[in-house]
Formats: C-alpha cells, structure tokens, sequence
C-alpha cells in the first residue's frame, strides 16, 4: 500500500484500527502469544484474517524469533505481538536479537490499563525504561486516535537506516475507545545513494590496492542487490568473505568465495585480512565477532577500510575508514556495478590464495568414532533443494556446518549474531511460514533446543514441515570448551541429561530419527523429508569432539603447555 493517507474515516475500536494500520503497513504475518492485555486487538485481527496470516505460539521469545526470522528473511518489519509484564519480559531476547542482527521489527505489547499507570499494578512495567536500550525506538499509545500516525511511524524506523526493533505498547483500555480516523499507508521513500564523488574514490583507492578484500554484511540485501554485488566482485576477482553469520549474502561455492569472519573462522582467513592493504566492507559493523574481537585492525588510527552503510552513525563506530560512504546497501550495490565494468587485475593469484585456504578448511578431517560430522554434512548437502533455508542458534556446534557446508546462491542463512540460545528453532519455524513449500533446516543444539524446542507444536498447528538437526553431545559444550582451556579437567555446571529427541517429535505425530555414523544421515534427511512431517534428527556426537578442531584432550593439553 503506497501513499500516506489511506481509507475513509469511520468509527472504530482502537483495536480495530492497530489490525487496521498493520494492513495499511503491508503486514501479511503475524506472531503471538495470546493475553488478556490485547483482547481488543486479536478480536480486530479477526476482521484482517483474510489479510493477515496469525500464528498462535507457545512461548514469546520464540514468537518474536519467528517474527524476527520473517522480518530477515523479507525485508519488511517482522511484527510479534505479546502480553504485559512477563510477556514483554519473554520476548525482550527477540528484541536484543533484531538489534544487534539490525532486523526491522515491530513488538507490540499490551499495557495495563492507563488509569492505573504508578501504582504497581497487576503485571506492570515501564516498556520505555525497559526497552529503550534494546530498540530503535519504544512508544506507548494512550489515546486511538494516534493509533494510524503512531504504527506508521513505528514502521518507518523499524525500516529506516540501520533496520532494527520497535517496540509499541497499547494501554488496554484505549483499544475499546471508538475513534474516527483514517489509516496511514508507508511513506513512499526512496533509498539513499552514494554521494556523487563516493564511487570514483572508491575505485581509486581499489585501482592502488594490490590485496584487498570485499566483506559483506548487514541485513536488507535485496535479489538485485546482491546479484549486483556478486558481478560487481566477479568481474574485478576479488576474494569475498563475509561477517558472522550471513552466509546467505555469496555464494559459498564461487571461486572467489573465501570464507566467513567470525566465531570458529578459518585462522588463515583471518591472517589473510590482516595482511590485506583494503578491504572494502558493504553492510558490516565490522562488530566484535567479525573483527575477531576488534584485532583486525589497529584502533584509533586510520585502516585500509571502505566502509559503506546505510547508517552513518556505524561509519568508523569502532575502526577509522579510509573512506565511509553512507548509502542504501542495494542502491550502493547497482551503482557501483554500472560504473565499474570489470577489467584486468594484478591480485589474481592473491584470490587464488585465499579460495585455497577456503578448500583446504573445508576439507574433512579425520575424526574419531562412527560419525564424521564434516563428512555428514558435505554428504547432506548434495542432497538440499536449490532454495533451502538454514537457521542456526548459539554454540559451538554451528561451527560444523558454517566451516563444512556451502551456502548457494539461492539459498538462505538465518543465525543470531548476539549468539541467543533458543534461535534456532522458532526461527526454522517462522521461516518456513513466510516461505511454505521451501525446505527449511534448523541446527540447534541439545542446550538450545530445550530452551525453545515446545515450539514445533506450533509447526504442527501452522502446518508448515522444518527439518530439526539436534546435535547432542550432553553438554553445554562452549562453556565446557572455555572450562577445559582456562580450567582444565574441572568440569562444573555444563553437563546436561537429556531426552530422547527423536520420541519427544514423535510425541507430537511428527517423524524423529537418530545418527550416530556418518552415513545415516542422509538416509535419515530423505525419510524425514518423505515424511512431509515436523522432524528431529538428533545426531549424537562424542562429547570428547568438543569442536570441529580440537578434542577436550588436546585442549587440556595445551592448557598444560600454557
């Protein structure tokens, strides 16, 4: 819906009209946890159900990552809506991961009743105490009236510059106030470009370079943009990495891709960057994670860096470019490929360096046991639809499938760069909602599966079919990495029993099975997927494999040495 004002003015609930300004905003998805707090609100939603597609959930944290992951995978904000006091307090990890993974998104929380406000009643909270370090921006809307010029703008900053979280609450008697005004559609805003003199220097500083890198990032990359980006970086040969879990932006099996920056990255990726003399960085923060705890670069003098984002205030936030240029990633994306037809380049053996260091890490080791996880997963791979969707949570367990796997052009890879435990699968989930009929897989610890995992009810009532790979090995298996390299053999606090993952989904009708060697796996997919059910593949890994390269005895070895 374009324009600013839409629709005709009549009289409605304040509940009516926060349904009716979700359709004026685009909003096809929805999710929630339902509570007395908006009661209002979800009778309006009944009135849109034709235009608004609600999933019911069954903890808010995980309706707000379902959200999260539509808003992701879109584009567009994601919208959760939650009740008061432990409600909000549920779903603030959401929020946390929308701003630190810059993801529009808008919560709405039900709010008590406005007469009551300071008296310490019944579920209360402050949300914009409470929100404001978390989002962009934290409203309350008291009075229906505001309701069209409050949700719009709330959609206009969840969208704008660096994308990231709005948090609404609606006072629970404001929704039954019976107002007449008229809906606001989005403002028609065209992206910003770069300066006028940004790419000509940027080129220069790229024609002088003899080692450099292109670092992509950031979330709102569109089809076209990354198309641009990628023809752009092919018909230069440049090495392209990218930042902590965004996979999705290159395709992980061209010849000039060289790997990811962030936990578990290659070592030789990361000493090739160092030695890089401009790494053009499109989209990134180039936060902690990325930067490998900020040792990328020197801080506090000027870096070979070109740093492009759509906000300024990210530019030289932590690292001082050689040149920031604030611009639309997508916008920045086609401009740069029109004005730079690919020629000759002297770093042609320079990216054939990094490529090999790439192949190399991603060659299967030779592991102990029946399970070879690396090999599992490349043998998986082969077997993926073209569109496959990826989540994956926190631990170390992602790092097999991040190092051993490659992400393809058209598929997509949702990760929470805050590393929030519990992503992964109501993530899988809101992803295969937004996307029915794609084939969605969620890697998810046996840690983090517990804390989120009740969700695949809500795949069984959505009828939608993710594929959840549950790595177990017993153990909260980061902490426990940690413990063994600063205290070694004294374990404490990370062990975990555990259920039988593949009987808890079959509980709910769905298809478990369970690998414990390398060649069961696939097997396992092709049944799972035959299946057309909700599945867990609990795959049971040696708690000795702590990670992809070291077992706890060669950590406690080191430790020893140190």
């Amino acid at each position: 819906m374009d324009g600013t004002t839409k629709g005709t003015a009549r009289g409605r609930t304040g509940g009516q009209l926060l349904a009716d300004a979700l359709v004026a905003q685009g909003v096809t998805h929805a999710f929630h946890v339902p509570g007395e707090s908006f009661l209002d609100l979800l009778d309006g939603l009944y009135n849109v159900q034709n235009r608004i597609e609600l999933t019911t959930c069954r903890f808010e944290a995980g309706a707000v990552h379902m959200a999260e992951a539509h808003g992701k995978l879109t584009g567009n904000p994601g919208v959760a809506i939650v009740t008061r006091g432990p409600g909000a307090c549920h779903a603030s990890i959401g929020v946390h991961v929308a701003m630190q993974d810059s993801t529009p998104l808008v919560l709405i929380v039900g709010q008590i009743p406005f007469a009551e406000t300071d008296r310490d009643t019944f579920q209360e909270v402050d949300y914009r105490r409470m929100f404001s370090p978390l989002a962009k921006w934290v409203t309350q809307i008291d009075d229906a009236r505001r309701i069209p010029e409050l949700m719009a703008r709330a959609f206009d900053v969840a969208r704008s510059g660096r994308p990231g979280p709005v948090v609404v609450a609606i006072s629970e008697e404001m929704q039954k106030q019976v107002v007449e005004v008229k809906d606001i559609g989005p403002a028609p805003t065209l992206p910003a470009f770069p300066a006028p003199h940004a790419i000509p220097r940027l080129l220069e500083l790229l024609d002088g370079a003899k080692q450099p890198v292109l670092v992509l990032g950031g979330t709102g990359w569109s089809d076209e943009g990354k198309a641009a980006i990628r023809d752009f970086a092919l018909a230069h040969d440049l090495p392209v990495a990218v930042g902590f879990r965004r996979l999705g932006l290159f395709d992980g099996t061209s010849a000039n891709f060289v790997g990811d920056l962030g936990v578990g990255s290659d070592p030789g990726l990361v000493a090739r960057v160092k030695e890089s003399d401009l790494v053009i960085a499109v989209g990134t923060r180039l936060g902690e994670a990325t930067s490998q705890g900020y040792t990328l670069f020197p801080e506090g003098e000027t870096s070979p860096i070109v740093q492009v984002h759509p906000d300024p205030a990210e530019i030289g936030r932590v690292f001082r470019p050689l040149l920031g240029i604030t611009a639309d990633l997508n916008a920045f994306a086609v401009a740069l490929k029109a004005a730079a037809p690919g020629k000759p380049r002297p770093w042609g053996e320079w990216t054939k360096k990094l490529r090999a260091g790439r192949e190399a890490s991603v060659a299967a080791p030779e592991y102990e046991g029946p399970l070879n996880f690396a090999r599992a997963l490349q043998a998986l791979e082969k077997e993926l639809p073209e569109d496959t969707i990826f989540t994956v949570d926190a631990g170390n367990f992602a790092t097999w499938p991040q190092r051993f796997m490659s992400v393809r052009e058209k598929q997509e890879f949702l990760g929470p760069t805050n590393g929030a435990m519990g992503y992964s699968v109501p993530s899988g989930i809101g992803a295969a909602i937004t996307y029915r009929g794609r084939q969605v897989i969620s890697f998810v610890g046996d840690g983090g599966f517990l804390m989120t995992g009740q969700e695949i009810a809500t795949a069984f009532q959505a009828e939608v079919a993710p594929i959840v790979i549950v790595v177990n090995n017993g153990q909260y298996g980061t902490i426990r990495m940690y413990q063994e390299r600063h205290y070694p053999g004294r374990v404490s606090g990370t062990l975990l029993k555990n259920p039988d993952f593949a009987r808890f989904v079959e509980a709910f009708g769905g298809h478990g099975e369970v690998v414990t060697a390398t060649d069961e796996l696939v097997p396992a997919y092709q049944r799972a997927r035959a299946s057309g059910k909700p599945a867990i593949i609990e795959v049971r890994m040696s708690a000795e494999q702590i990670t992809n390269r070291q077992t706890v005895t060669q950590i406690r070895a080191a430790a020893a040495k140190a």
